[in-house]
């Protein structure tokens, strides 16, 4: 079973999905307190239950399924950042991890790509 189909069944529709073992295996909490963490009426829940981890799967669900309101939530999740193009702008300033990711908000695709034909020191890859 598809880990988001509890997370529609805490926020939306509100059918108990844990009638075997088998749906109980499935369940993964930190998939779904993660989801649950993007919104600001579901964070505190979504915490709690993080640190209530060693609970059993079936009652950490009922817990959220019976807690939370019914409302069609949706969010995109965060991507990890390139690793590549935060390498390059570290050698290139000579940045630390934090300044570098500052700086990836600011440089255009056209800037790294300009940043990675200067550092290019040639050679087979």
């Amino acid at each position: 079973m598809n880990p988001f189909d509890y997370v529609t069944a805490i926020n939306y529709t509100k059918k108990d999905l844990m009638v075997d073992d088998e749906t109980e295996k499935a369940y993964q909490p930190f998939l779904v307190n993660r989801s649950l963490s993007y919104f600001s009426d579901t964070v505190h829940i979504s915490n709690a239950m993080n640190t209530k981890h060693f609970l059993d799967k079936k009652l950490q669900f009922h817990f959220l399924l019976n807690i939370t309101r019914k409302k069609k939530r949706f969010s995109k999740w965060e991507k990890p950042i390139e690793l590549d193009e935060m390498e390059l702008v570290k050698e290139y300033y000579g940045y630390s991890n934090e300044k570098a990711r500052t700086a990836l908000t600011v440089l255009s695709a056209e800037e790294l790509q300009q940043i990675k034909r200067r550092i290019d020191k040639g050679g087979r890859r």
